[in-house]
């Protein structure tokens, strides 16, 4: 595992860049064996990290019997060529560690396709000479997903795959779409559950609501999103949205590819960001990935409650004091303990009562139905029986209250 340090690319210390390439190796499968750190000025175009530096990798990689290097940067068809005909063993970039582990967590039919398109898009450019084999011969990491099919392809095929993969997401998403229109219209606030990879989203989610998402120690260890209703303590019922996590230098590929599954962030009423205060400063760097994500999805100015996640796990009182003073609205929890669980819910009603008004109502006999939409969707404070039909005083989502409009003028 070679972490290339290119002089003002990376605004990562080098240690957490290191860090982070070990757990998505990890999480790959791969056993790590040996860790290389190469500093550059600038990257050389035939090798990336010089001719001299590639030799000495190929002895030290032969000595250790290692069976794949994998680098911190993306390589271009060019230098992972050059690279693998001195190393003599097979190289892997940075998006394709990313993308092999996609294609292992994608279980849905969406996540399959979208790995797909985005192994593809990131393929397509570096086509060279004769054409190359998708899934490149031989097993283990950096061979896995819908592209391993041992076939020479060439551009066009490519191009023809790519675009029937498209079609297949836009099918998908037109259903997205219209779920996301039928919530609206039944007026369920939706909270979107997003957080850098590894961070708690899944446990939290099967803490609230019994999602029973699989949850492990590593990196993307879920995939396809999940939606789940639930009741908060103030009894207004609301949709959690769980999402693909976020990740520092998510490759632009899968943002391109996943779009139709982040949806769901850009529609959602609240965000509900989980971090991980047990990683210690490399929190503020994941903080700051996410957001780039955000305002990459169009999404960076909707309203944000953070949950400040793993405080079981953190040892020093004053560092969580600290956390709290940064992290502005935000509520420092346990996922898999529950700890504070209930304090966060409450303070997610109370950041989604801006969505709800008053409302003082008469609802004729003919219609008592809509008296059972206002007790489902809102809270009701005064109920009086009076001739003709029912007198409410109810605190109700806006969406609600427009549908309850329109109904009560037909």
């Amino acid at each position: 595992m070679l972490t290339v340090d290119i002089g003002g690319r990376n605004s990562w210390p080098v240690e957490n860049s290191s860090g982070e390439l070990r757990e998505l190796a990890s999480s790959s499968g791969a056993g790590v064996v040996k860790e290389l750190l190469c500093r550059r000025v600038k990257p050389t175009p035939g090798y990336f990290i010089g001719k001299g530096k590639a030799q000495e990798l190929s002895c030290l990689s032969r000595s250790l019997d290692a069976d794949v290097v994998i680098f911190n940067e993306d390589l271009s068809s060019t230098q992972q060529r050059n690279l693998e005909e001195i190393i003599e063993v097979k190289t892997l970039d940075r998006t394709q560690l990313i993308l092999d582990i996609f294609a292992q967590r994608a279980k849905s039919m969406e996540g399959k396709i979208q790995v797909e398109l985005a192994q593809l898009e990131y393929l397509l450019p570096r086509l060279a000479g004769k054409g190359i084999i998708l899934s490149r011969l031989g097993g283990g990491i950096g061979t896995r997903g819908p592209g391993e099919k041992k076939l020479e392809v060439d551009r066009r095929r490519i191009r023809e795959r790519i675009g029937r993969l498209k079609k297949e997401l836009l099918s998908l998403g037109q259903r997205r779409r219209s779920l996301r229109e039928y919530r609206r219209r039944n007026a369920l606030p939706t909270i979107a559950i997003i957080g850098y990879t590894n961070a708690g989203k899944s446990t939290l989610l099967n803490r609230l609501t019994g999602a029973r998402q699989m949850v492990r120690n590593s990196l993307f260890s879920t995939l396809d999103s999940v939606a789940r209703r639930f009741t908060l303590p103030d009894k207004q019922r609301v949709l959690f949205s769980d999402t693909v996590s976020f990740l520092h230098r998510l490759p632009h590929h899968l943002i391109e590819a996943f779009k139709a599954t982040l949806e769901e962030v850009k529609e959602a009423d609240l965000l509900l960001h989980i971090l991980d205060i047990s990683v210690g400063s490399r929190v503020y760097e994941q903080n700051e990935a996410v957001y780039e994500v955000l305002k990459e999805l169009g999404a960076g100015k909707k309203p944000v409650l953070a949950a400040l996640n793993k405080i079981d796990l953190l040892e020093d009182s004053f560092k969580l004091k600290r956390y709290l003073k940064d992290f502005k609205n935000s509520v420092a929890i346990s996922a898999s303990k529950g700890t504070n669980v209930e304090q966060l819910l409450e303070k997610l009603g109370f950041e989604l009562a801006g969505l709800m008004t008053d409302i003082e109502v008469f609802v004729s006999s003919d219609r008592l139905h809509l008296v059972n939409l206002i007790y489902r969707e809102g809270k009701v404070f005064k109920k009086e029986h009076r001739q003709g039909g029912v007198y409410l005083q109810a605190r109700l989502p806006r969406k609600i209250k427009a549908q309850l409009e329109d109904s009560l003028q037909r």
